[in-house]
């Protein structure tokens, strides 16, 4: 690996803080490489598959996805500022996929990484915040954004989750078919808890909420606010990619919050995210 070219991406990225020059560039000029301006491009940086100005390696380049350089490039792709990442919990995430054993990279079309999306929506009349989650879905030779689920505590306030002393009320009797189901008022004499009588399966589908609200004109979409990405690829870990508009070089897309999670965990949180 060229050595040199390692240690001019660490004297740029101090660069962010003082006035000086390296290679032709202005302070200014080398923070703008530094910066991680798309999402994209956060994925070729994370895999090391590009060089500092945006260049993509080839596949036969020694510096592509060398785990050396890719260390000095990961660092970098953190928000230093954050409260949520402890420098030994970042330099542990580091080694760990950048294991020379085995090396871990980011795969933008595969599973386990989800866009969440700020809207503004006006439903009946009033102005609402819905939060939309998305992932990449495979269509023929292509893919697409798909919604995955909404979060919105107008939905979320019409179903309970499971009140012991409710549950145990809330049932028809096993014999109820010889009575022709004359007893089915119960089910709707309230309808706060009507969700009870439904089998044990039943999870409510906020997506077809949204979109029958929206069908019957009771909500229109009005604009997009905050994004930011959640990523569950990595084994154990789990990090979130947000953008900070910022001068200096740590700034644009970077990993804002990171955690170490059991696959457990994992399993759990990305329900949140899926149907």
């Amino acid at each position: 690996m060229n050595r040199t070219y390692l240690i001019i991406i660490l004297i740029v990225f101090s660069l962010s803080s003082s006035g000086q020059s390296i290679d032709g560039f202005s302070e200014e000029e080398s923070s703008l490489y530094a910066q991680t301006k798309q999402v994209n491009q956060f994925f070729r940086r994370f895999n090391n598959e590009e060089d500092r100005f945006g260049k993509r390696y080839s596949k036969d380049d020694p510096e592509y996805r060398d785990n050396e350089f890719r260390k000095v490039y990961l660092n970098m792709m953190f928000d230093h500022e954050s409260p949520f990442i402890q420098k030994s919990l970042r330099e542990e995430f580091i080694e760990d996929v950048c294991d020379n054993g085995a090396p871990f990279f980011l795969d933008f079309h595969g599973e386990d990484w989800f866009a969440e999306l700020a809207t503004t929506f006006t439903h009946y009349k009033s102005e609402e915040n819905p939060i939309l989650f998305l992932q990449l879905e495979q269509e023929n030779l292509g893919y697409k954004w798909v919604i995955t689920n909404v979060y919105f505590y107008k939905f979320l306030r019409h179903f309970n989750k499971g009140e012991p002393d409710v549950v145990k009320q809330s049932f028809l009797h096993p014999m109820s078919h010889e009575l022709d189901f004359m007893n089915m008022y119960k089910v709707f004499r309230d309808v706060k808890y009507s969700e009870y009588y439904a089998d044990k399966t039943f999870k409510p589908d906020y997506k077809t909420l949204l979109f029958y609200e929206i069908k019957q004109g009771n909500m229109s979409f009005e604009k997009i606010g905050k994004l930011k990405f959640h990523f569950f690829q990595v084994d154990g870990w789990y990090f979130e990619l947000s953008y900070f508009n910022r001068s200096g070089g740590n700034a644009g897309w970077l990993i804002s919050k990171l955690y170490k999670i059991s696959q457990d965990e994992k399993d759990e949180l990305i329900q949140f995210y899926l149907p």
